[in-house]
């Protein structure tokens, strides 16, 4: 009586999750939640034991159980029949689809036919990667310049592909320019930072001499424009130049290129690779005795011309912060150089300040 009531429970609740075999040791089918129907197959053993079944699922249901896989097995061990495990299943699969929303619901035929269509048009050469459920894809571009691109696209938007790729290429053609700048800095100049730039980069750190440097913040909109610059190094070799960027900003042209215009304020060649080998301005810090700190390079030098050594920020503060004799204003930190014992400061890495 308990047996029968238990299957009419089953199959009534579960009107697509039928047995195939007299046994009834194999059942094979759908389970339905949320107007979502999950394919699901459940083999039980010879005494129908439930602790001992095994469980295979299609993809969408194994996605909506990750991270629940522990629930499911505890529930297997102590749900009283297999009418009470699936009513279980379905419980945990409920709370799976309210924290996936985009496992809610499978679009239909049309969206996939749409997609494909849309591709054809633009250019199945331009895809790079699309996701199993049709829902974010790449594409790569090119602009005027030869430079490739890629772009990631969320098949959400009302627009069509076509018109998404469209406005890209323009947004492209917008920061051309910009790229033009970077480039050329790049090829012809020693980047100390940022490592490895990207297109997203827009601040470049040049290499004057050793333990020179200037760093250059480039406005994307306005990349000829004279850009925001700042002057590393030793004060008594800093001071010169920044004294001619001062006395020739007058000068800078727009129509020129941003590297030529800081050759002519400046007065200056910059070694570039064609000329100079980087390890010339690649030297490692006095303290740790390395060039990268993670990311950061030796940007903190001592003022006496006689010593000129360079040093990480965090390693100089923390070499001066352990000296007896050391003292601090407000995130500045006094104290003497490690190599030739002349007064040196260094700001608190922000970090630090942070804390």
């Amino acid at each position: 009586m308990s047996m029968s009531f238990t299957e009419d429970s089953l199959c009534r609740d579960n009107p697509l999750l039928l047995p195939v075999n007299e046994q009834k040791t194999v059942y094979d089918g759908f389970i339905t939640v949320q107007d979502k129907d999950l394919r699901i197959k459940i083999i039980l053993p010879p005494d129908l034991q439930l602790k001992k079944a095994k469980l295979h699922c299609c993809w969408q249901l194994k996605h909506l159980l990750r991270g629940y896989e522990a629930i499911v097995k505890q529930r297997l061990q102590q749900s009283a029949d297999l009418s009470s495990f699936i009513l279980e299943l379905k419980t945990i699969l409920e709370v799976g689809l309210k924290s996936r929303p985009e496992c809610r619901s499978i679009p239909p035929p049309q969206y996939y036919s749409q997609i494909i269509s849309e591709m054809e048009t633009l250019g199945w050469d331009k895809m790079v990667y699309i996701d199993m459920e049709f829902q974010t894809l790449k594409l790569k571009a090119e602009d005027s310049s030869g430079r490739q691109h890629m772009f990631t696209v969320r098949l959400k938007a009302k627009s069509t592909l076509e018109q998404l790729y469209s406005q890209f290429l323009l947004v492209l053609d917008s920061l051309t320019e910009f790229w033009d700048v970077l480039d050329e800095i790049d090829e012809k100049t020693w980047i100390l930072e940022p490592e490895n730039p990207s297109r997203s980069d827009t601040m470049r750190r040049i290499a004057i001499g050793n333990n020179v440097s200037i760093k250059v913040e480039v406005d994307p909109r306005h990349p000829k424009m004279l850009p925001e610059c700042c002057l590393l190094g030793a004060e008594h070799a800093v001071t010169p130049l920044r004294n001619k960027l001062n006395a020739n900003m007058h000068l800078w042209n727009p129509d020129s290129s941003v590297l030529h215009n800081l050759r002519d304020v400046l007065e200056i060649e910059f070694p570039s690779p064609a000329t100079h080998e980087k390890s010339s301005f690649s030297v490692e810090c006095g303290i740790c005795y390395s060039y990268r700190l993670e990311s950061a390079i030796p940007d903190q030098v001592c003022n006496d011309p006689r010593c000129g050594q360079p040093f990480h920020q965090a390693c100089l503060y923390e070499w001066l912060r352990a000296l007896p004799t050391c003292r601090q204003s407000f995130s500045i930190i006094f104290g003497e150089c490690p190599y030739c014992s002349k007064p040196i400061t260094v700001k608190m890495p922000s970090e630090v300040q942070k804390l």
